[in-house]
């Protein structure tokens, strides 16, 4: 597992064993908040491990900003901590979270400690503050990748923990292509130091404006295919020759695991085009 110090009082940690999945770490004078939990038991185990022995602190808060396994699966390793996220968060979890931690732990025995904790506290829609010693962090929604997606604003260090909204790869696994492109706009008006992406590495101040318009472009040549796609007598025929690298994007971000990603859009936005008729316009 890779760790950051950020900023003052703010920690990014990086799996080495999973698709470079991000979790954070915010301190105050006597507690912690955590960001989001990796996706094995023994790297979140290690986060704990770190704010407990090596910053002498206990975790009051976690917040998951999606119900997906690799960001929120590891709550039950900080026990007592109050556990926070949006209100579809917390639905999505206990609907499809539970089930889907079943169906895991019949095929790794290292699941079997592993147990869904659902959020205690939860909001529908604007912002939610909390803060954490001299530091306010703002809770706004951040979806497209997912219905429940929301970010984490640390508003003084202007460091952005945006959950899967922005990736190296935007991925609109079961969320909508018009929220994502939203989310990011959003992201990259706010005038930030860091972006904390739900996977991959920090991107810096110098480099937001560049990574917003590379992924608003490729979301935009998704829609191109799409759309062309759809003319054709068997669609994926044509979608499957489409690479990553057509739609403005490198197949070696995220370990290499971006065309895996890549060719999931296609599917996902046929799917959802050929059943509504109609894919809404992705503006650059």
């Amino acid at each position: 597992m890779h760790r950051e110090k950020v900023s003052e009082n703010v920690y990014w940690f990086q799996s080495e064993v999973y698709a470079q999945v991000t979790a954070g770490v915010i301190t105050g004078p006597q507690w912690a908040v955590v960001i989001d939990t990796l996706a094995t038991p023994d790297e979140t185990i290690q986060i704990r491990e770190f704010v407990e022995h090596d910053l002498n602190l206990h975790v009051r808060y976690v917040i998951n900003t999606h119900y997906h396994a690799d960001h929120c699966w590891g709550n039950c390793f900080f026990p007592g901590a109050t556990v926070i996220s949006s209100t579809a968060c917390r639905d999505l979890m206990e609907k499809k979270g539970v089930p889907a931690l079943e169906k895991t732990r019949k095929n790794n025995p290292a699941y079997n400690q592993v147990k869904i904790v659902l959020p205690h506290l939860t909001f529908d829609e604007g912002d939610f503050i909390l803060r954490v010693g001299k530091k306010n962090l703002i809770l706004s929604p951040a979806t497209g990748h997912s219905n429940d997606g929301i970010s984490v604003l640390v508003e003084e260090d202007k460091i952005l923990f945006a959950g899967d909204a922005f990736m190296p790869l935007p991925f609109v696994i079961d969320g909508n292509i018009n929220e994502i492109v939203a989310s990011i706009k959003k992201i990259g008006k706010m005038g930030l130091e860091n972006i904390i992406q739900g996977h991959g590495d920090i991107v810096l101040r110098g480099e937001i404006d560049a990574a917003v318009k590379e992924n608003l472009n490729y979301l935009s040549n998704l829609r191109k295919h799409i759309n062309a796609a759809k003319k054709r007598k068997i669609p994926m025929d044509y979608l499957d020759e489409v690479t990553i690298e057509e739609c403005g994007k490198s197949r070696v971000h995220l370990g290499g695991l971006a065309e895996t990603l890549h060719q999931h859009n296609l599917q996902v936005l046929l799917k959802l085009a050929l059943e509504s008729n109609d894919l809404p316009e992705v503006e650059e």
